[in-house]
């Protein structure tokens, strides 16, 4: 890859994914392999009037220096915030990636998100500013398109690029499609065909063979994992082995559950007490497939403490030896 930032040749990265990838979650992820992560993504309205969207910078260390996401539609006020962030960065940062890929309603309503799509020239905009006020590359993350009437993201990331992205990330869904349907990497390659700058594929990776279905296929630059990590963050080094061409070992049921328990522990070191609600939603991953998962999720959701968890995850793991 074309970029200094990243330590190795073809960088497998986390996604970031609203509610999911916090600095706990991340923090697991570089453990097991992933080589780059970014923040969940921020409104620069919120960071720029207060709230809560600063809590969503934090960082780990073993993660830095990451990607903080930003989104946004008002040039100026996107600019405004890069230039606040490039100005406090101490070393944990290493890009600002604008989010125009997000197909939530509460975000494409405002304009925002996937909905940049819709409109390319206010888009163009966002990201000329962003570049011109940091100091940190700028990277854009988009989807194939609105809807299937409206596939632009060739032309979209050719705008990305002349607007100086330093790469960019597609998603080879549509908007309307949000995450259901096969994601189509053939959009992919056309922008990898067309584009100078590097190109990043998302949409589809669950695991080593899938990883090199889409690299050889698309020839992207980068592979960024989503919902294919969520619960199995084992699945970067399922990825690197594969593409070394070495054999993998899949983490036992045991040690997926004694994970999930590193996992509640860091959340309540990070969330306090309402670690344990936070967890509720990757329990519901890391017990996927077990016997009497549902069951286990159910209970699991009751729990009114993080220790009252690992107790409830402790005897699960028990009743499957």
């Amino acid at each position: 890859m074309k970029l200094s930032l990243f330590k190795t040749e073809f960088p497998i990265m986390l996604a970031p994914m609203a509610g999911f990838t916090d600095m706990t979650y991340r923090s697991i992820c570089r453990d097991h392999g992933c080589d780059f992560t970014f923040t969940e993504m921020i409104s620069a309205k919120g960071l720029k009037y207060g709230g809560k969207s600063a809590d969503l910078m934090d960082t780990a260390p073993n993660e830095r220096p990451c990607g903080i996401q930003l989104f946004g539609r008002d040039p100026d006020i996107m600019a405004e915030m890069a230039r606040r962030i490039c100005g406090e960065n101490k070393g944990e940062l290493a890009l600002i990636d604008i989010n125009m890929g997000c197909p939530a309603p509460k975000i494409t309503g405002n304009g925002e998100g996937s909905a940049l799509m819709k409109e390319p020239g206010v888009a163009a905009r966002v990201i000329e500013d962003v570049v011109k006020a940091s100091d940190l590359p700028v990277s854009v993350k988009f989807r194939k398109g609105w809807d299937s009437g409206h596939v632009n993201c060739v032309d979209f990331a050719r705008m990305a690029e002349a607007s100086g992205a330093a790469f960019v990330t597609i998603h080879g869904r549509t908007r309307d499609q949000m995450y259901s349907g096969a994601a189509d990497w053939e959009v992919i390659a056309e922008a990898k065909a067309a584009l100078s700058i590097p190109v990043i594929g998302n949409g589809d990776v669950t695991g080593g063979r899938s990883a090199i279905a889409m690299r050889d296929y698309t020839g992207c630059d980068g592979i960024m994992i989503a919902r294919g990590a969520l619960g199995n963050p084992y699945v970067f080094q399922e990825v690197k082995a594969a593409f070394a061409g070495v054999p993998y070992t899949p983490p036992s049921n045991a040690e997926r559950l004694d994970l999930a328990i590193a996992h509640v522990r860091g959340l309540a070191a990070h969330k306090g007490p309402h670690g344990v609600i936070e967890m509720r939603k990757h329990i519901a991953y890391y017990v996927r497939g077990m016997k009497g998962a549902s069951v286990f999720r159910t209970a699991a959701t009751l729990a009114p403490t993080a220790e009252a968890l690992i107790g409830m995850i402790e005897e699960y793991k028990s009743s499957l030896e």
